[in-house]
């Protein structure tokens, strides 16, 4: 308790300035001062991800010497595995450990990982030769293979969980709070990201080793390894101010039995002698209490939501695949080398969270406040449909932008075609004396007496001329589509996330929090299914392909959205509350009344 009240003084003076909170714990700002812990905890966790991740394909590449596609294939799958293992994760923590204790137990899985990381890029640990390339190639593949598993059991696990205990940590009559937390949080995951994947690619620049100098991958993946020990120990701290929310058994086992329970008893009742029931899932009410019922209710209309929802990722997540690509056929020259690197290796992964920590603020301070002195009812969901719109309009702007760079571009044969070029190699001629060493010539002709010493110059006639003109389209022009895809992530992200959080019974947040990150993996998927069979030659084709897509998603979802009808799970769970209460009463008195008639027979 002491440690407690020496937080609360601090803020005394702001508690008076700004309002009380009714939390129970010390607060400031009229927030809990338990959620700042969890948003420094969830910077340093981004940055040890997005550090680790900056340089994880260079690190496949040219350390383990891997091919381009090997690379590719491995960190998508790592990428893909990252966005599966969250449901895992949710498990967890809704039907054993809780909250807390999974974030602690699958933080310590992280931070081993990313340790087993750092140790596998040490080159001198199998450079027995020391000619600085390790020699057993395999020990460092098997390393770097537990480390990844590991991290993606401790990253996916706890993605889930930290959002939504942060949730947890708000009083019921703290709304406004608990979604402006949802806006700072992500704020912090942007910033995290931000740093990480500046600072990551000028550490593994740098020259390290015992034997041999090379590029220093162990500082790279070592830095974000000891970020995730900080986020650790940062989160820990903070242990006694949290609200810790109990779990409530294997939920998802429960809710798994009452939807196949009331599926089979709906196929055995479905003649027209049984009358119907105003939803499919009251027909497990012969086995199952209204609890259960209701909170399973709850969760599958939200999880209906998310069905349309994982195009949007796949438009998303192109930002580092063929954004990057298209940046590559830019020019650049303009930026200066410091920028132009980074515009062009780290595109996706530094101007996007620049911008987002830009909207965020505005668009939380600025752009909903004036919505709503207009009268307009912005809704999470129509948040979520303006985002997929945005979305769908940046991809209409990146294929404006490619059909300027394919005018640019060189025209090269087709598969069975030839081409000739012809070059004039007369203009410009530069002749060039080169200046050969001293060579002694030895001539005796006959009544010569000494030997006769020659300097002998070349002249080299050398012709250049300009076969393919260089890239005129400028990387500026990308911005628009990053700027307006950043828009679209801003209303769209973390409007889902805090939408996730308020929809979903009290012991089934987490699993809708991986419901919801689940999207991420399979919009993924969208890609390669959409990318491999769309089997367009022009990539502004495809842009408006992806564009198109998400348009008639959006749609779709706008009609969906139009017809969900949100709920207040703790008004629901009041009210259930309060008629087993009345039912455990009426049962009382049963009782007593039966138990008075037996006494008196």
């Amino acid at each position: 308790m002491e440690e407690l009240l020496l937080w609360e003084r601090p803020c005394s003076f702001l508690l008076c300035a700004h309002g009380t909170s009714n939390s129970s714990g010390p607060s400031c700002f009229g927030y809990p001062l338990s959620i700042f812990f969890i948003i420094i905890n969830e910077f340093c966790e981004r940055f040890s991800y997005y550090g680790m991740r900056a340089v994880l394909v260079l690190y496949f590449k040219y350390f383990l010497q891997w091919d381009d596609n090997l690379s590719t294939a491995i960190y998508h799958t790592f990428v893909a595995l990252c966005y599966l293992t969250p449901i895992l994760g949710a498990l967890i923590a809704d039907s054993w450990l809780g909250k807390f204790k999974t974030i602690v137990s699958l933080s310590i899985v992280y931070t081993i990982g990313q340790a087993i990381m750092s140790v596998s890029s040490i080159n001198d640990l199998t450079d027995q030769n020391r000619d600085g390339s390790p020699d057993n190639i395999p020990v460092h593949i098997a390393l770097s293979m537990i480390g990844l598993i590991l991290i993606a059991l401790g990253t996916g696990g706890i993605k889930p969980c930290v959002s939504a205990f942060g949730g947890d940590q708000f009083e019921e009559d703290q709304d406004k709070q608990r979604s402006r937390f949802f806006s700072i949080f992500y704020l912090s995951i942007n910033a995290g990201s931000l740093l990480s994947t500046i600072i990551t690619p000028i550490l593994r620049a740098q020259e390290c080793g015992i034997h041999s100098k090379q590029r220093c991958y162990p500082l790279a993946f070592g830095v974000p390894a000891a970020l995730m020990a900080i986020s650790l120990v940062v989160f820990i701290v903070g242990s006694r101010m949290y609200k810790k929310v109990k779990p409530q058994g294997n939920i998802m086992v429960q809710v798994s039995k009452c939807i196949g329970f009331a599926i089979k008893n709906r196929f055995r009742h479905r003649s027209k002698e049984f009358p119907k029931r105003e939803h499919w899932l009251d027909w497990a009410s012969e086995k199952y209490d209204k609890r259960l019922i209701a909170q399973t209710k709850m969760v599958l209309k939200v999880l209906f939501l998310y069905i349309p929802l994982p195009m949007f990722w796949a438009l998303f997540d192109q930002q580092g695949s063929r954004w990057t690509l298209q940046a590559t056929t830019m020019d650049g020259n303009f930026v200066g080398y410091f920028l132009f690197f980074f515009l062009y290796v780290h595109l996706q992964q530094t101007v996007n969270p620049i911008l987002i920590i830009i909207m965020v603020p505005v668009v939380d301070a600025v752009i909903y406040p004036l919505i709503k002195k207009c009268k307009i009812n912005f809704t999470p969901l129509r948040k979520i449909t303006v985002g997929m719109f945005l979305a769908s309009l940046a991809f209409v702007a990146a294929a404006l932008v490619q059909v300027q760079i394919d005018k640019t571009l060189p025209v090269f044969p087709a598969a069975g075609q030839s081409q000739i070029k012809i070059v004039n190699l007369g203009t410009d001629n530069v002749a060039i004396n080169f200046p050969p060493p001293l060579q002694q010539v030895n001539v005796k002709p006959k009544g010569w007496v000494s030997n006769k010493t020659w300097r002998i110059t070349s002249t080299c006639n050398v012709s250049y001329s300009e076969d393919i003109s260089p890239n005129t389209v400028h990387m500026a022009w990308q911005i628009p589509q990053y700027f307006i895809l950043t828009c679209a992530e801003v209303v769209f992200s973390v409007t889902g996330l805090e939408f996730s959080y308020s929809q979903a019974p009290s012991n089934m947040k987490a699993v809708l929090q991986a419901g919801w990150l689940l999207t991420v993996a399979v919009g993924n998927i969208i890609v390669l299914i959409v990318a491999g069979a769309s089997k367009l030659s022009e990539q502004w084709a495809e842009y408006v392909l992806f564009a198109a897509l998400l348009l008639a998603v959006c749609i779709i979802f706008a009609v969906m959205a139009y017809f969900y009808t949100y709920v207040d799970p703790n008004e629901v769970e009041a009210q259930l509350d309060e008629e087993e209460k009345k039912q455990a009463k009426k049962d009382m008195d049963m009782y007593e009344k039966q138990a008075e008639a037996d006494s008196q027979m």
